[in-house]
């Protein structure tokens, strides 16, 4: 039995829809006008129109086959297809009816060794009419198509990724002005990366694998969609670029469209001109036209038949009665300035117009003026008698006919038809007061941009702020600066960490339109616009050698009517300023639109380009085309296309228009009062950079990192960020703690020399094999118990304790970086020849050099102040193991004496300066100082 459990109706199918006519399975459409059983005086259907019949039409009915029924394929599938298709120097490979045949259509595209797989599903059931296409896309790049796995605690994928969603937008955007009006049918599209190689990106493959499953699929669509990239290196143009080739490419360009008209670009540049950019354009657009041509073949060979008759539209004369009802009111309410009175003008008349269509019933004016159709009624004369008329006689002089007037009979529209056409009636009588009139709701001509206000400095302790006002959309732009741990780290399929020194992020709250709704996670538009804004920003940011900071802007929308994307552009350009960030100059954005059907408002037939629009004209319009950069060229742009598409000689036009508007803020900026400050803020943390030897990197770090955590405790610095490279960034809220900081680094890194002496250093510890001695601030050595005294010692405490000073001199450095230190060699020879046995003449020289050397063999002057050298030091008895301990003296000497090129550490053979220069590199008090070849403490 076929019922529809929302109403009770029963829907009759066109049998031929049903493979298996004896058992269907059905899925039924309710409120179905189309219907042959449809009435609206009866809540059943006539049973007999469940039979099978030569004539007549269903409505939306979709109907499965039972298991087994064979068709084209096995098992009621159709055949597999495959066939390559050129793009650019290679081709890709398009296969269909292998994987996911219970799809309404399922695709795979390779490209190289990337794979995507698309498929396109649609309910049995429409859904409640709306002025919004039910399509939803999910796009997902599995980590097991790199080899990999999540790092996430469930090991699988889960919350799409920033980058995830922008792909799911590149795909839904293009598609929908392909969707046919009057399809309900909710259609999800869902794409995966199932294999990734690293060299071919998978995105524009799944803009085209989208638009090759929708053609094939039963969706009711206008044209077959395709999407490309297009780069630039040198001045060639390549279509599908590699991930390699992309690293040289001046230009990331992703468009989609038909064979005949474009339907989406985004894309980003360094400063391009705008002719550049229409050759990229076009050169994509061949790449497009010959990918669609492809498919459509393809589609004749396997495509399935479009659900036409599940499309509902308005009655058509419903229009003319909204437009007889409320076409005085629209004119005047379009014509109010304001957004927020004119919004509310526009949903007062909707409720006049509902009421009338669905409550009390439609009218025509000329019914209502008495032009009602007259009738006769006949009735007879009361005054005379009655009488009886025999043999059915009837005398006629007794019959009179009295005139009277029959009301027309009301007509009745549902609330979904009536708020639909509402709704496109207004947007007509908007586009037609642009064209004939030349002046838009707000007064402005075609090209005119809306007043512009801007101020910085608006937040004391936010690092940079600007309030940018144009019309009535407003961003409050605030910037943030900190160190790598502020970076964005960004989880991708090739399993390199990358990290994100710049990133805008947007927010559009419910408030800012004077709405009440949610506010949680972002959106998709919102991590859309965000992205834009940001890629348009970042060519002027300056390198990481040059600027060291990570940079946050945060773009919050106070007021929006259109273009807040663009204004997050503008505002985030003067709080980067006004944090102190050199850029390489200002850069403004604009939002372009259009009316592309013009003569059937009295126009030329050429399209109308519209600068700055607002919210109204982007929904109302054909067009919506961002455009970002300065005078000399584009840094960002992003076109969608509500229309069929539209050529490049428009194109040219909207962007040479949008060049002048840039023109106009950008000279509307500079007036910014108050101006930006353009130094660091005070409550800006401070970054110092110092260069150091990469093998010495470890030696701050120390092990587990014990070291540069106790360095972070005892200056107060906020963070020590070291590199593989040797870089080191020191951040801090303060210059003493820095100075302090890179004092101990400077020492830890320096590179000491055999024979130097150091006076007055204190002993920080004591073990049974030794001592430990700070020799500069952060580096100690070990003085072992047989260098503490020319006399024996039982234990190092019976002579010396914690905090005591003595003079030591650096007698070995191992290959770890070790210093071997000695206080008995600078003490007087009271027994020369028990000196000699133990030390024998000979190899004396070998262990702690000779004077001359000790003199000459100093180390160079080092980069101070942002560089310096790391090493791991012996700081406590627990970190020392026996090799620590002296060793017997043949052994020792034989250690001693190996040549050179075993002992890197040990610089014998280059003539130094003044070891002075190191130490004296750090000033303050305590510190070491090398005088004459000795090192003073004090």
């Amino acid at each position: 039995m076929l019922a529809n459990p929302n109403n009770g109706r029963l829907h009759c199918p066109k049998p031929s829809q049903f493979l298996h006519p004896q058992r269907p399975k059905c899925f039924l459409f309710p409120n179905c006008p189309r219907s042959p059983c449809f009435t609206s005086k009866s809540k059943f259907c006539n049973l007999s129109l469940l039979l099978p019949r030569k004539s007549g039409k269903g409505f939306g009915i979709r109907a499965l086959a039972e298991p087994g029924v064979s068709t084209n394929g096995p098992q009621g599938y159709p055949p597999p297809y495959s066939v390559k298709i050129p793009v650019g120097d290679r081709h890709i490979l398009v296969e269909t009816g292998h994987i996911g045949r219970q799809a309404s259509a399922s695709v795979t595209v390779t490209d190289g060794e990337t794979i995507v797989y698309t498929s396109v599903c649609l309910a049995d059931v429409p859904s409640e009419p709306s002025d919004f296409f039910p399509l939803s896309v999910h796009y997902q790049e599995r980590f097991s198509a790199a080899g990999r796995t999540s790092g996430g605690f469930f090991k699988r994928e889960g919350r799409a990724k920033d980058h995830e969603v922008l792909i799911c937008r590149l795909i839904d955007r293009p598609l929908r002005p392909t969707m046919l009006n009057g399809f309900y049918h909710e259609t999800q599209i869902l794409s995966w990366v199932l294999s990734y190689d690293g060299l071919h990106s998978p995105d524009s493959l799944a803009v085209t694998a989208a638009g090759i499953a929708v053609a094939l699929s039963e969706v009711p669509n206008s044209k077959t969609i395709a999407g490309v990239r297009v780069g630039l290196i040198g001045d060639k143009f390549i279509v599908n670029p590699t991930t390699k080739e992309m690293e040289d490419s001046k230009l990331d360009l992703l468009l989609a469209g038909t064979d005949s008209a474009i339907l989406m670009i985004e894309g980003y540049c360094d400063f391009l001109p705008e002719e550049k950019l229409l050759q990229a354009v076009e050169v994509g657009q061949e790449a497009v036209r010959a990918i669609c041509n492809e498919v459509e073949a393809l589609v004749k060979k396997c495509g399935k038949a479009k659900m036409l008759d599940a499309i509902k539209l308005p009655p058509p004369e419903l229009y003319n009665h909204v437009e007889e009802i409320a076409s005085d009111e629209l004119v005047r309410a379009l014509q109010i300035r304001d957004k927020i009175p004119r919004r509310k003008a526009l949903l007062s008349l909707e409720g006049e117009v509902l009421t009338i269509l669905t409550e009390k019933g439609y009218v025509s004016k000329d019914a209502a003026l008495g032009g009602s159709e007259t009738i006769p009624d006949i009735f007879e004369d009361e005054d005379e008698d009655e009488e009886v008329v025999v043999d059915g006689e009837v005398d006629e002089g007794d019959v009179h006919i009295k005139p009277g007037l029959r009301k027309s009979t009301p007509l009745f529209f549902s609330e979904v038809d009536v708020k639909l056409v509402f709704k496109e009636v207004t947007s007509k009588f908007l586009r037609r007061r642009i064209v004939e009139g030349g002046r838009r709701s707000d007064g402005r001509s075609p090209d005119e941009i809306r007043p512009i206000n801007s101020k910085c400095g608006l937040l004391p302790r936010a690092h940079g702020s600007a309030l940018f006002t144009r019309g009535e959309t407003q961003s409050l732009a605030v910037v943030t600066l900190g160190d790598k741990q502020m970076a964005q780290r960004i989880d991708n399929l090739v399993g390199v960490d990358e990290w994100k020194r710049f990133y805008l992020q947007y927010t559009f709250p419910p408030s800012c339109v004077g709405e009440v709704g949610r506010n949680g996670a972002p959106s998709r538009r919102e991590i859309g616009h965000g992205m834009l804004a940001e890629r348009a920003l970042e060519p002027i940011l300056p390198s990481e050698d040059d600027f060291p900071y990570t940079v946050r802007v945060e773009s919050t929308i106070t007021e929006s009517n259109g273009s807040s994307s663009m204004a997050s552009v503008c505002g985030g350009c003067l709080a980067l300023q006004d944090a102190g960030v050199p850029i390489k100059c200002s850069i403004v954005g604009i939002a372009m639109g259009m009316v592309l059907e013009t003569e059937e408002f009295g126009g030329d037939g050429a399209p109308l380009i519209l600068s700055d629009i607002t919210g109204s004209e982007d929904a109302s319009g054909d067009m919506d085309f961002k455009v970002a950069g300065n005078e000399d060229g584009v840094t960002a742009f992003q076109m969608d296309i509500k229309v069929s598409g539209i050529t490049l000689p428009v194109m040219r036009e909207a962007l040479l228009q949008a060049k002048n508007g840039r023109k106009h803020i950008i000279a509307e900026m500079l007036k910014c009062s108050p101006p930006p400050s353009r130094t660091l803020s005070q409550y800006a943390p401070l970054i110092h950079i110092m260069k150091v030897k990469p093998e010495k990197v470890n030696l701050i770090i120390g092990s587990g990192g014990k070291k540069v955590k106790s360095i972070i405790e005892e200056t107060g610095v906020d963070a020590i960020d070291t590199q593989e490279d040797g870089i080191v960034k020191i951040t801090a809220r303060d210059l003493a703690s820095i100075e302090k900081s890179k004092a101990i680094i400077t020492n830890l890194t320096m590179v000491p020399t055999i024979g130097d002496i150091y006076r007055n250093c204190e002993i920080k510890s004591i073990a049974p094999y030794g001592v430990f001695v700070e020799i500069a601030p952060g580096r100690e050595g070990l003085c072992h118990i047989s260098e503490l005294s020319s006399n024996w010692l039982a234990k190092a405490e019976d002579a010396f304790k914690v905090g005591d000073h003595i003079d030591v001199k650096l007698i070995e450095v191992n290959e770890k970086g070790q210093l071997r230190l000695s206080h008995r060699a600078l003490l007087p020879d009271t027994d020369p020849e028990k000196a000699s046995a133990k030390q024998p003449t000979g190899d004396a020289k070998d262990v702690v050099g000779s004077q001359e050397t000790s003199d000459k063999g100093l180390p160079k002057k080092m980069i101070s102040i942002r560089k310096g050298d790391l090493a791991e030091n012996i700081s406590s008895p627990k970190n020392n193991t026996a090799e620590n301990t002296l060793l017997p003296q043949k052994k020792f000497i034989r250690r001693l004496v190996t040549p050179a090129k075993d002992r890197p550490n040990i610089n014998k053979d280059k003539t130094k300066k003044s070891s002075s220069e190191v130490v004296n590199s750090v000033s303050s008090n305590g510190e070491n100082t090398l005088v004459n070849g000795e090192a003073n403490i004090g």
